[in-house]
């Protein structure tokens, strides 16, 4: 589990439970920690014996992001995890978990969550649903994987922006420009956090989507410049050949603010 900046990387480290348990039950919590044989906790998301040592790894880590400024490279991602279970390949909310840190530590009274992976953040938004202190915006394909997150599904601190199958980065900038940006500037953030995923890329396998690896640089450049503290959190992205490309394109758009 690496934290890195743009040159620079730090090890992780695994979240206490406490830090576990500002999001999700304690139950969910002991069910990971007790698997030893393989069980399959949806019908997508698996745990082993050694899969709480990478989840608190991972929300660890993206705590540490948080609190420093910095860029989870973790697995496995998070933003499907809802309080009482696992879902999508996600056993904990690593975003999540470090947003309510990040508030208890830093004294925030106001947090964003900027999440462009390509599935909806349902966990990420189930979390935060009755929690006015975290605006939640969610750029997503939809219809698609896990369902939720359509454009009827809006309250004053959720946001959420379906996107339609196809769409690139002159869609994605358009959204930004006219939907988050809006948004997250009315919210007035003292801190940001991005749940970067990269599986709306046009070579990603699970998705439709057509974004670039141009797009992602501007559209971290533009999360960069909405707050005076902003982290990121790796989601998806499932090409492996594409993905290091990207996330050195999102680290220099972090490193380089634009409108936001």
């Amino acid at each position: 589990m690496l934290l890195a900046r743009r040159h620079l990387w730090s090890e992780g480290r695994r979240a206490t439970e406490e830090e576990l348990l500002l999001c999700h039950a304690p139950e969910h919590v002991n069910r990971v920690r007790a698997t030893e044989d393989p069980t399959w906790l949806d019908y997508d998301t698996i745990c082993t014996e050694s899969s709480f040592e990478a989840a608190s790894l991972a929300a660890g880590t993206a705590i540490e992001a948080a609190l420093r400024g910095g860029f989870a490279l973790v697995r496995p991602p998070g933003h499907h995890a809802l309080p009482d279970r696992a879902m999508g390949f996600c056993l904990f909310n690593n975003v999540a978990v470090a947003a309510r840190a990040a508030q208890r530590e830093l004294g925030l009274e106001r947090v964003a969550i900027v999440d462009f992976d390509v599935h909806h953040g349902n966990g990420t938004q189930a979390i935060f649903w009755d929690d006015d202190s975290v605006l939640f915006c969610s750029l997503h394909q939809w219809p698609f994987y896990p369902g939720s997150g359509g454009p009827a599904e809006q309250r004053e601190t959720t946001v959420n922006v379906p996107m339609s199958a196809g769409s690139g980065d002159e869609e994605y900038v358009h959204a930004f420009e006219h939907t988050v940006e809006p948004a997250v500037a009315r919210f007035e953030p003292e801190l940001v956090l991005v749940s970067a995923g990269f599986d709306a890329h046009v070579d990603d396998p699970l998705a439709d989507m057509r974004v670039s690896e141009d797009g992602f640089r501007e559209l971290a450049s533009r999360c960069a410049g909405m707050a005076p503290r902003v982290a990121a959190v790796l989601e998806g992205g499932y090409e492996l050949d594409t993905l290091p490309g990207l996330v050195d394109a999102a680290l220099d758009g972090f490193t380089h603010p634009g409108p936001g």
